[in-house]
C-alpha cells in the first residue's frame, strides 16, 4: 500500500456547497449539548428563528427541519397537495430534474417545461402555461432560484407576475437552497407561499438543516393535505414554534452554528454581503473568457452569484480536469451533473469567501487549463484581478 504524502496549505473548497465554514461558525457549534427541552434551548431556538425570518425578509412563518434539502423538497410538497394534484415545473438544470423526480414519485401529476440547461425560466412561458389553465388543475408552481448545476438564475419576481397577471391561485414554491445568504431574497415582497432553503451553501454551515419560510396561504393548506405525514408535518412542527419546542430532538449543535452564522451574514450587512457575491462571480467570469471558454449559463442577466459553470472545449473531460486539479493544485471543483456530466466543472465563489480566495483558485484552474494542453488559457487571473480593481475603483467614487 502506497502512502499517501501530506499536502502543505490548506485544501481549497471550490464546490457550490457545501461552502467553508468560517472559525466562527465552528467554534459556536462544539458547545456543549443543551437539553433540548430546557428553557436555555427554548431562548435560542426561539432566537434563530426570529432571526431567520431576516433572512427570508419574511414575516410569515419559518421552520428549520433536521434534514438536507432534499427533506426541503419533500416537506414542501406533502404539506401542501394531495396524490394526483398537478404541478408546474421548468427544466433548469439537474436540481430541477430530481424535483421533479421527487414529485411524480409522490403522486403527483408534473407539467414539465423543456429547457435547454442554459437559462434562468422564461416567465412569459409559465404565463402561458397558467392562462391555458382555465380550469386551475395546476396546484402549484414550483421554480428552482439557483439553479447550481447549471449556474443560472431564474427570476422570481417575474415569475409572481405571470401568476398575477393571469389570476391563477397556485401556490408559488421556490427552491432557494444555493441561493438563500448568498443573493437577495424576498419571500413577502416576492408574494412566495413556500421559500425552502439549506445550511451548507451561502449560510457557511455543515449540511444537515433545512429551512422553510411558508405563507399563511401554504400555511392553511397544510390542514387539508391528503398525504400522510408524520416527520414532516408544518402542523406538528408548529404547535410549539411559539416557545421554541420542536416535535422531535433537534440538531442543537447545528441550530448553534445557525444562530452564529445569521450575526456573520448581519453584521456584514446584507446588501453587502450579495454585492460581495456579485463581485467574485464577474470577477470568475471574465477569467474564463480571458480563457476562452464559455460559462454554461448564457445570459448575463441570468448569471449566478454563487457559482459558475464552465463548459469545456470538445475533446477534454471536464472530470479529468478535476481530477488533475485535485491532485496537482489540491483543490476541489465542482462537477458536471447529469446532462453536462463530463462536459462541465464548477466554481463555487459562495458563502465565507473573499478576493484573494478566488484569486487563488482560479490561479489553480488557469494552471491546470494549461497543463491539460489549453495553451490559449492564460490572463484569467489578470482579468479577476482587473474586475476587482474596477469594482473597487467604483465602490472608492461612491464613497467619495
Amino acid at each position: 500500500m502506497v502512502k499517501k504524502s501530506r499536502a502543505a496549505g490548506r485544501h481549497f473548497l471550490q464546490i457550490p456547497g457545501p461552502s467553508p465554514i468560517p472559525e466562527r461558525i465552528q467554534q459556536a457549534m462544539s458547545r456543549q449539548i443543551l437539553d433540548h427541552r430546557g428553557p436555555e434551548f427554548a431562548e435560542l431556538a426561539t432566537r434563530v428563528l426570529r432571526k431567520l425570518k431576516t433572512i427570508f425578509q419574511t414575516q410569515s412563518t419559518v421552520f428549520i427541519f433536521p434534514s438536507s434539502g432534499t427533506g426541503a423538497w419533500e416537506q414542501a410538497l406533502v404539506n401542501t397537495l394531495s396524490p394526483g394534484d398537478k404541478v408546474l415545473m421548468a427544466e433548469t438544470g439537474h436540481f430541477a430534474v430530481l424535483w421533479r423526480a421527487m414529485a411524480e414519485n409522490l403522486g403527483l401529476e408534473v407539467k414539465f417545461l423543456p429547457m435547454d440547461w442554459r437559462t434562468g425560466v422564461d416567465a412569459n412561458l409559465i404565463e402561458k402555461e397558467l392562462r391555458s389553465d382555465t380550469s386551475h388543475t395546476i396546484k402549484a408552481v414550483c421554480m428552482v432560484h439557483n439553479e447550481t448545476s447549471t449556474g443560472c438564475v431564474t427570476n422570481i419576481p417575474q415569475i409572481r407576475s405571470a401568476l398575477n397577471a393571469t389570476g391563477h391561485p397556485a401556490l408559488l414554491m421556490v427552491d432557494t437552497i444555493s441561493s438563500v445568504g448568498a443573493m437577495d431574497y424576498r419571500h413577502d415582497e416576492w408574494e412566495v407561499d413556500v421559500s425552502i432553503g439549506g445550511s451548507q451553501k451561502g449560510m457557511m454551515m455543515p449540511p444537515g438543516l433545512s429551512f422553510s419560510a411558508v405563507s399563511p396561504k401554504a400555511l392553511e393548506c397544510s390542514q387539508n393535505t391528503c398525504f400522510p405525514r408524520s416527520y414532516w408535518s408544518w402542523p406538528e412542527m408548529n404547535a410549539g414554534l411559539d416557545v421554541g419546542a420542536f416535535p422531535y430532538t433537534p440538531a442543537t449543535g447545528l441550530i448553534y452554528g445557525l444562530d452564529e452564522a445569521i450575526n456573520l451574514i448581519t453584521e456584514e450587512g446584507f446588501e453587502a454581503t450579495f454585492a460581495r457575491h456579485e463581485r467574485l462571480a464577474k470577477a470568475t467570469r471574465a477569467a474564463v473568457s480571458a480563457w476562452g471558454l464559455e460559462t454554461q449559463c448564457r445570459k448575463d442577466t441570468d448569471h449566478s452569484p454563487a457559482v459558475t459553470a464552465v463548459r469545456m472545449p470538445d475533446g477534454i473531460n471536464a472530470d479529468a480536469f478535476r481530477a488533475h486539479v485535485l491532485s496537482t493544485f489540491n483543490m476541489s471543483l465542482g462537477a458536471g451533473l447529469g446532462k453536462v456530466a463530463g462536459r462541465v466543472f464548477r466554481i463555487g465563489h459562495l458563502g465565507d469567501t473573499n478576493e484573494l480566495t478566488i484569486l487563488g483558485a482560479l490561479a489553480g484552474v488557469e494552471m491546470g487549463l494549461q497543463n491539460m494542453g489549453l495553451s490559449q488559457a492564460r490572463g484569467g487571473v489578470e482579468a479577476a484581478m482587473a474586475s476587482f480593481s474596477e469594482a473597487q475603483s467604483k465602490a472608492t467614487e461612491k464613497a467619495a
